[in-house]
């Protein structure tokens, strides 16, 4: 593993050296293209542990059919509140160890002594967890929607608040990883922390698909959550990163 860090910090300087000989503005680019293909391959080589996430969303999603009843009205009505606080609950299993294996391995000390712009690491590792974690859930929520007799344009709505939502999920729980790196229960102190941030993002999501259900309009719901979404994205980055500086002092 040690290997492996070192290679890839020294890809990093590499990146930000040839970019800056070239253009200034092209480093953080390609210090956020480095971050994401290194987190992306590591990724690949502990397959079994990113997996987690997406079986703790199908098995309990599909625990409440059965739990509930066979009943289509009360599955439909349930079902987009359920999926996603299952798909809320399995991003938080993901982000609670976002930095904990750079923290441990001293990776993340070096990219904070780095001349590399430690927003630009944080914005890769935020998308690389949601390449790895958030997105595998919106491609699997389709098959849950069957489950619960949800109709065409209500599981594409599903989907759409998904796609816009989970990148909230991946920002904050960066942001609540960052604050409790290094702390004993630290994972516990992450769902403490995040859950009340992400009460927006469930209630316009929720609200998208009851309004599709209701023959309303979702374009209400949908602007207010992509725009916590750009309010998360450009809010959450800078303190993740003033966060991740004085949990390491």
């Amino acid at each position: 593993m040690v290997c492996i860090v070192n290679i890839d910090d020294s890809a990093l300087q590499r990146v930000a050296s040839s970019a800056g000989s070239r253009d200034v503005t092209a480093a953080p680019a390609g210090t956020y293209w480095a971050v994401v293909r290194r987190d992306l391959l590591l990724v690949r080589r502990r397959r079994v542990e990113s997996l987690l996430p997406l079986g703790f969303f199908v098995v309990a999603a599909s625990l409440f059919p059965i739990g509930v009843g066979p009943e289509p009205q009360t599955l439909r009505q349930i079902a987009p509140g359920v999926l996603w606080v299952c798909a809320l609950l399995a991003s938080m299993l993901s982000v609670t160890q976002m930095f904990a294996g750079d923290h441990a391995d001293g990776t993340l000390e070096q990219m904070l002594l780095s001349q590399h712009p430690l927003i630009a690491l944080v914005l890769g590792k935020i998308t690389a967890q949601w390449l790895s974690g958030g997105l595998p859930l919106v491609l699997a929520t389709p098959l849950l929607g069957v489950q619960f007799d949800m109709s065409a344009p209500s599981v594409a709505t599903l989907c759409l608040t998904l796609m816009l939502g989970t990148p909230v999920l991946s920002a904050l729980g960066a942001l609540g990883a960052a604050l409790t790196l290094g702390l004993r229960g630290g994972a516990a102190l992450v769902f403490l922390l995040v859950l009340p941030l992400t009460v927006p993002a469930l209630i316009f999501g929720t609200g998208a698909v009851g309004a599709v259900e209701a023959s309303m309009g979702a374009q209400a719901h949908l602007s207010l959550l992509g725009a916590f979404l750009i309010f998360t994205l450009l809010g959450a980055p800078p303190a993740t990163a003033a966060a991740l500086r004085i949990s390491m002092e």
